[in-house]
């Protein structure tokens, strides 16, 4: 990581070292020279859904991971212990910021220590292969380098504070669609160059101590079973020396795995490892001495987490403690792209806008994270109705739905208070525990206190619901097995959902709910509600989990009529703000995306008000890119992303003008669909090629000759910059930028090299630099920009080697990929 891609303050960069880690050779082979067969094959399977188990004998505590893209759930699905819950991994790029990632990891490292977790399952890097791709926004970028920068960053942060990190997913996982079993087709030069490319740079520069392997096959073998991307390339040729863990479930063959170098299969009790690892050395099929490498690693992690007795770990005392509403509010702010401002739209002046018009069901109840695994249980969520009701004088902000981008029944929350009760079979009650809403998602030893599988008979999520509005309310369910299904005191339905053999079970869990009923409610009048659910045991399940959902929709009005009410409130504002959003049903984890349409009627409500109302500005709250056909009608667009738990603080100081947007887009945005160059993201008979080769991003969109919506690397301020000097050498860009407005403010410089006359095939340009720099009105600062010597190389699939490219460069200084202020000729 660069040291001057960091924050700079008058060209003094400010930026986190990866932590220099202590050499534990001495105490790893005494701990794994007390261990028989049985405990070293046992110590590499998952005990449980999140752990490895504790290996007394030689003072080895057990080691507790956890997801942690965004926050630190901890081991259990529950609201009891919350979560600070910042901006989707997309928004942290958005910042182009590494320091600031590291501070992000910082705190979570805070509060994984606090929660009793010692390695967090993140950062994910794959890259933003085609906008389908329906976890890209817990990605980073479809630009490796960049992706590497901030990661990096992360993993600093984290690993600064004495937690393990397991950068994923190790390699190619860039799509959902058959991702347990898809062979992706990738040629060893885009390998290399893209999908590689930020792994390596992390190892190289942050010295991760976990990676975690993908579920997908890589041209023909199963990632877990990789030998040569795992032994060869990632501790062969890059020196990794951490713990290679298996993403959960995907470890699938005892032999394959540990010879491919899979150190930990997970998650446990069932597993490849364990049992079936010493029956296959005994047998002869695997050497010990395999079993005792990948022992090395884990006993390694153990000692740098702190969790060998007599073994210091590497982080002895954690950093000083960080507040993590504010952080969480500076990353939201920071990574706020502005694509459009015309006439200087914004920033509002607080002090001259008399009335705000806020629309759009996400301004109520925003998306805040992408869902998933990284899902997490903040304490609070600050919504964009919220932030602005807080900032603006009392009677100065209005707020009508407009348009409501789901109409399908979700798991039940807002105005929920729900518990739920275990019951064996003879009613007896096992145990209790709180809900953070509607959906019941218990796995392995996740479970209430007293509570076991094997006891646990059913399941009544009981409480009250106060409704926001009056109307017929609808109730559903989702899940398999027995259901009744109670609201106000009376059975509303009574029955079964089962599952065809042919059915996916993630599906069934996770998929479109089922309507069961619908009560006609008054808004502020509590009800009771009651789910009671016979568990559905699957005997055969590679996971022993508990999960189902009590489903709800509100009333549905006419939504002609929601717009009209949108419409007359904005019609004399001096400021209209539309929010727009996603669902979980858009883009989460496990499926990809059929299009790029924003859901509902958000599209005719925006045009609508921005039919009355000049002064528009319109919020895009999704964690990827959508299709904004009206952009050109409003007069502002500001990307929030998934903002984290305090979005709508942050968007209240941007729009406003107390903070600056600061985001730039880690990722192209393209005008439709139709325009993006790549779109296939399905397999054809299990296998995906990547026929596009090096050409993805906004790479493919050069090759295209297509102008997207808005370019890799765009985002407005509210002041302006001019770019007054470049000078250049092989090793560096030296760039002296000033603020020529009237405001303090932040600006990201970019640097792209693009070959004069190029002997081999590459993109006509590509990033190569950057930094983000601070000045205040009328100063000037200087930033040095490292120009890596990979820059300037290629993958030679003939030799198997990086060769280097000599030739004239074009090296140029931009505001984004398609601006560029100033440039230089480099002979290299």
């Amino acid at each position: 990581m660069g040291a001057t891609s960091g924050l700079l303050r008058g060209g003094t960069a400010v930026a986190g070292a990866p932590v220099s880690t202590p050499d534990y050779s001495e105490a790893v082979e005494a701990a794994l020279g007390k261990l028989d067969l049985e405990a070293k094959a046992r110590l590499l399977a998952g005990q449980d859904m999140w752990s490895l188990p504790a290996l007394p004998e030689i003072g080895l505590g057990s080691l507790v991971m956890s997801d942690g893209p965004i926050g630190v759930r901890g081991v259990r699905w529950t609201a009891e212990d919350p979560s600070i819950a910042l901006p989707s991994p997309t928004a942290l790029a958005a910042t182009w910021d590494p320091e600031l990632a590291r501070r992000a990891g910082t705190l979570l490292a805070q509060e994984a220590r606090r929660k009793g977790v010692h390695v967090l399952l993140a950062p994910t890097v794959n890259l933003h292969r085609s906008p389908l791709g329906g976890r890209h926004f817990e990605c980073y970028s479809e630009d490796p380098y960049l992706t590497g920068e901030i990661a990096s960053g992360y993993v600093d942060g984290v690993q600064g504070g004495g937690v393990g990190t397991t950068v994923k997913h190790f390699v190619a996982n860039d799509a959902e669609t058959d991702r347990f079993t898809v062979d992706n087709v990738v040629a060893p030069r885009p390998l290399r160059e893209l999908y590689l490319a930020p792994f390596e740079a992390i190892v190289e520069n942050a010295h991760p101590w976990g990676i975690m392997s993908a579920y997908n096959q890589v041209n023909g073998t199963t990632m877990t079973e990789h030998r040569y991307l795992q032994n060869e390339v990632l501790r062969g040729e890059w020196g990794f020396d951490g713990f290679i863990v298996s993403d959960w479930m995907a470890a699938r063959s005892t032999v394959g795995d540990i010879l491919g170098g899979l150190d930990v299969a997970m998650p446990g009790p069932r597993t490849v490892y364990g049992d079936a690892l010493a029956a296959a050395v005994r047998k002869g099929d695997v050497d010990e001495s395999v079993v005792d490498d990948a022992v090395r690693n884990v006993l390694r992690l153990a000692a740098r987490v702190g969790l060998l007795d007599g073994v210091p770990g590497a982080v002895p005392e954690p950093p000083a403690a960080l507040d993590g509403q504010a952080l969480a509010r500076e990353v939201a702010r920071r990574a706020f792209v502005l694509v459009r401002n015309e006439d200087g739209a914004l920033p509002a002046d607080p002090a001259r806008v008399r009335k705000v018009a806020l629309s759009g069901a996400a301004a109520r109840d925003a998306r805040v994270l992408g869902g998933g695994s990284a899902t997490v249980f903040p304490e609070r969520v600050v919504s964009p109705l919220d932030g602005l009701a807080a900032a603006l004088p009392e009677g100065a902000l209005t707020y009508a739905v407009g348009a409501d981008p789901s109409d399908e029944l979700a798991p039940a929350d807002q105005g929920f208070e729900l518990r739920a009760v275990c019951r064996d079979a003879e009613g007896n009650v096992l145990g209790t525990g709180s809900l953070p809403s509607g959906q019941v998602q218990w796995i392995g030893d996740d479970l209430p206190a007293g509570v076991t599988h094997e006891t646990l008979h059913s399941i009544e999520v009981t409480g009250t619901f106060t409704p926001r509005e009056s109307g017929e309310h609808s109730f559903g369910t989702r899940g398999i097995g027995a259901f009744v299904l109670s609201v106000g005191g009376r059975a509303l339905w009574e029955g079964a959902e089962s599952m065809s053999d042919a059915a996916d079970p993630f599906e069934a869990f996770f998929g479109a709910p089922a309507e069961r009923g619908r009560v006609r409610l008054t808004e502020g009048e509590p009800v009771e509600v009651s789910l009671l659910h016979t568990v559905h045991k699957m005997p055969d399940a590679p996971l022993t989990a508990v999960m189902f959902s009590l489903t709800h929709l509100g009333p549905q009005r006419d939504a002609d009529e929601l717009i009209a009410e949108a419409v007359e409130a904005a019609r004399d504002a001096e400021l209209a703000v539309v929010v727009v959003a996603t669902t979980d049903r858009v883009e989460s984890e496990g499926f990809d995306r059929h299009d790029l349409r924003l859901p509902g009627r958000q599209d005719d409500l925006v045009r609508a008000v921005a039919a009355v109302n000049p002064r528009t500005v319109v919020v895009v709250n999704s964690g990827s890119p959508v299709e904004l056909p009206w952009r050109e009608e409003v007069a502002a667009v500001l990307l929030s992303w998934f903002p984290g738990q305090e979005g709508g603080a942050a968007l209240a100081d941007v729009l406003l003008g107390h903070e600056e947007p600061g985001g730039r887009l880690p990722t192209t945005w393209p005008a439709v669909l139709d325009d993006a160059p790549v779109t296939e993201v399905r397999p054809s008979e299990g296998q995906l090629p990547y026929a596009e080769g090096l050409f993805i991003g906004y790479r493919a969109y050069d090759r295209a000759g297509v102008a997207p919506a808005y370019p890799f690397g765009h985002g407005l301020g509210y002041t302006t910059w001019e770019y007054e000097s470049l000078e250049v050498t092989p090793a560096l860009a030296k760039v002296r930028v000033r603020n020529t407005g009237p405001r303090d403010g932040r600006e990201t410089v970019q640097i792209y090299l693009a070959p004069v006359a190029d002997p081999v095939e590459r993109p006509r340009r590509w990033l190569a630099g950057f930094a983000s720099v601070a000045a205040a009105a009328g100063d000037s600062t200087e930033v040095e920009i490292p120009l890596r010597g990979r820059a300037f190389e290629v993958w030679d699939e003939a030799e198997g080697a990086w060769t280097f490219v000599p030739g004239q460069y074009e090296v140029r200084a931009c505001v984004s990929l398609t601006d560029a202020r100033l440039s230089a000729t480099l002979e290299v």
